[in-house]
């Protein structure tokens, strides 16, 4: 898991932040290892609690008030990741949710700003925002867990091999290429990531449209040396199985959808595609059942 996270990282902080940076000068203030001049905060109008990405507020705000944005990649900063599925999938709903309600929110206002060029205001619409924001997490699960696998029952839809397989592929490459001592686990990293789709499509949704949990802020919990500490002080007990408390609806619903997809295409399918749906549903199944991120190892 901790893998598969740092992949997703890799490429935000190598691409998204410090292409921004080079480029437009712009990017996506995340909140770690940031300095920030007290005048671009006052300009920008200081912190705001309307979206539960405070952070990237004040980022896109500051921005339009003509404030420039440098990453150093060469400066290295430790930092620790979710160490369970449940903070993981809380903290990926935040992340999904918020900037699309923050979209909701500032897209007239980036528009009609004045003080910054046209492609800048291009570059923080359409690639910041809308590529990445959105329209990434819901294609990402939208075709690949509901579309393709639909083209199997009915076979008069045909998806070409270049729609399916060799852009997806390209684009994926290009993603993880950035993390060359993980990239054996390149497989597994699309599985993870396609069943954290689901979670990112719904979150986006909820974000755009306002709904119920749009400004749900759980803090993500991270063990880290608080949890070796307490190792250390006595023997850590077994935890209790509660499998009502691993057990995750969504995720089983999709994993049974995409392998009865599978099993129609093993007997009428003429493409294959049951190689894939088969490790999709079983990578749901997995997630589903509560067996990714559950228990944290001592050492």
């Amino acid at each position: 898991m901790t893998r598969m996270q740092e992949m997703s990282l890799d490429y935000h902080f190598t691409v998204e932040q410090e292409v921004g940076s080079s480029t437009y000068s712009f990017f996506g203030f995340n909140g770690t290892a940031g300095v920030w001049r007290i005048s671009a905060l006052n300009e920008a109008g200081g912190w705001k609690d309307r979206t539960t990405v405070e952070d990237m507020d004040l980022a896109v705000r500051a921005s339009l008030k003509g404030w420039k944005f440098l990453y150093l990649g060469s400066l290295k900063v430790k930092n620790e990741l979710p160490s369970t599925l449940k903070a993981y999938r809380y903290q990926q709903h935040r992340w999904s949710c918020g900037p699309a309600n923050l979209f909701r929110k500032m897209v007239m206002e980036i528009i009609k700003n004045k003080k910054v060029s046209t492609w800048k205001k291009v570059h923080v619409i359409y690639s910041f925002f809308v590529v990445r924001k959105l329209v990434a997490h819901i294609v990402t699960f939208i075709f690949y867990c509901v579309v393709l696998p639909a083209t199997v029952l009915v076979p008069e839809v045909e998806v070409p091999k270049w729609g399916a397989v060799y852009i997806p592929s390209i684009i994926t490459i290009l993603n993880a290429v950035g993390t060359p001592r993980s990239f054996h686990l390149l497989v597994f990293w699309i599985l993870f990531e396609n069943v954290m789709s689901l979670h990112r499509t719904k979150a986006t949704f909820i974000g755009l449209l306002e709904a119920g949990r749009v400004n749900e802020w759980i803090v993500t919990e991270k063990l880290g040396d608080a949890h070796k500490s307490k190792a250390a002080a006595k023997a850590p007990r077994k935890p209790r199985f509660r499998f009502g408390e691993r057990l995750h609806v969504l995720e089983l619903s999709v994993g049974a959808y995409l392998f009865f997809c599978g099993c129609y295409d093993v007997m009428f399918g003429k493409n294959h595609y049951f190689i894939y749906l088969f490790a999709q549903a079983i990578a749901f199944f997995i997630m589903g059942f509560g067996y990714v991120g559950t228990i944290v190892p001592n050492s």
